[in-house]
């Protein structure tokens, strides 16, 4: 008998959104099937989760040799060779002198344990965080996330001490200025809140996405990243790097800070970190951490050794398979299709992005946002077989999340049926 997810609904809580009813059985690198035998290529790919697509099998062999062997003793009674390994290989892909991790579960979680590494660092309670930011769902990533007054509402009070400051979406400035003539105007908003609402000597850190995730997939002008750097340097202020979304070469590059010549103070990674199995990490330097003294912090199931198997697999294959190269190709190439599609159909807005980190926002004649127009073609891409998902605080916003691996003839095809979409709207 087909499964039915309707059939389960009174059995799960409605607190988390689906974007279908689909029930996916099976799934192998571009492509989930669902129970009915229908296939669709997956642009979703677990909100960016699969870099490699589903169930790479190098990952997958690395799983289940590692299930043979253990599965949990809990990493802080035991040690485990492939965490230890895991995090030594990490040491040496991440930027600056990020060499020293933490290893949690999820993303949101990950934020957690940034905030409170960065607050026991410094003394100091301040967080700034932006307008239009995603950090997660917990009570203190909900705190620092400014993308969508829904995930705060009814939860009030949140974590004190958060300041919100806009982050330079340029398309929808909220100064009404053109890029060519940007004066920097949300770095001197940043000003005014030291100014008005907090010393900079009271504040911890600076938490921003490099490039943003569920707000839109915005890329902010490599002067404001730079700036944010030389402002947290002269206050003794940490800068935290959200690269949950962005990291492990979503964007072309190993971490999108490296778009921006820019080393963080502290970073936190997940999704893509071990190829679909849950883990994330809190990655800063010896002289960081070390302020965090044992029992400051902890995890039952951080430092998993079959997600640490995951992870060293996903890391081997993404440099033998030169996969960096083909996301920074098959980006380009997927941004030159859309800005062709963009000159034939008016509802396509912006678009923006790095790598295959990429977004298009669907407005109105009078460049409003439009969430109708979006729903309208994700729902046809959905019936003629292409999993897709929207972003950005107006839900206007198309992310293109394939893997990182994708091949051009699959690109193309997922393409041609988004393209179709835009036709029928």
């Amino acid at each position: 008998m087909t499964m039915k997810f309707e059939e389960y609904k009174e059995y799960l809580s409605p607190a988390l959104a689906k974007a279908t009813n689909l029930v996916a059985e099976s799934a192998k690198g571009c492509y989930v099937k669902d129970n009915t035998g229908k296939e669709y290529l997956d642009f979703v790919q677990g909100i960016a989760v699969n870099a490699l697509g589903h169930c790479h099998p190098k990952v997958v062999k690395a799983i289940c040799d590692q299930t043979e062997k253990i599965m949990c003793a809990s990493f802080n009674l035991v040690n485990y060779p492939t965490t230890l390994k895991l995090a030594e290989e990490l040491s040496k892909v991440t930027p600056g002198d990020l060499n020293v991790t933490f290893f949690s579960n999820g993303g949101a979680e990950a934020i957690d344990g940034a905030i409170k590494l960065a607050r026991n660092t410094t003394h100091r309670p301040g967080i700034i965080a932006f307008r239009g930011s995603f950090h997660g769902r917990t009570l203190g990533a909900a705190s620092v996330t400014g993308s969508n007054s829904k995930y705060r509402k009814n939860y009030e009070p949140l974590v004190p001490s958060v300041y919100f400051t806009p982050y330079p979406t340029c398309y929808r400035c909220p100064y009404n200025t053109t890029e060519d003539k940007c004066s920097m105007d949300c770095l001197q908003e940043l000003q005014r809140t030291f100014d008005y609402l907090i010393d900079p000597s009271n504040v911890a850190a600076i938490l921003m996405e490099p490039v943003m995730g569920e707000g839109g997939y915005v890329v902010p002008p490599k002067k404001f990243v730079k700036e944010i750097r030389e402002l947290c340097t002269k206050h003794g202020i940490l800068l935290i790097f959200d690269e949950i979304q962005s990291g492990f070469g979503r964007t072309g590059k190993m971490f999108a800070s490296e778009h921006f010549d820019v080393v963080p103070d502290i970073m936190t990674l997940g999704k893509a970190i071990a190829g679909g199995l849950p883990m994330s990490a809190i990655v800063s330097t010896k002289e960081i951490m070390d302020e965090w003294k044992p029992g400051q912090h902890g995890t039952t199931f951080g430092g998993h050794p079959v997600c640490a198997a995951a992870g060293l697999a996903v890391l081997e294959t993404l440099q033998e398979e030169n996969v960096l190269e083909n996301c920074r190709v098959q980006g380009e190439y997927l941004k030159e299709r859309l800005l062709e599609m963009q000159k034939k159909y008016p509802s396509l807005g912006d678009i923006r992005g790095l790598g295959l980190m990429v977004a298009v926002e669907f407005i109105n004649p009078d460049k409003s946002p439009s969430a109708d127009k979006l729903n309208k073609v994700k729902e046809y891409c959905l019936q003629n077989g292409l999993l897709t998902l929207s972003c950005g605080v107006y839900g206007n916003g198309f992310r293109f999340a394939t893997p990182l691996n994708i091949g051009r003839e699959d690109l193309d095809k997922g393409l041609n049926i988004f393209e179709a979409a835009l036709k029928e709207l």
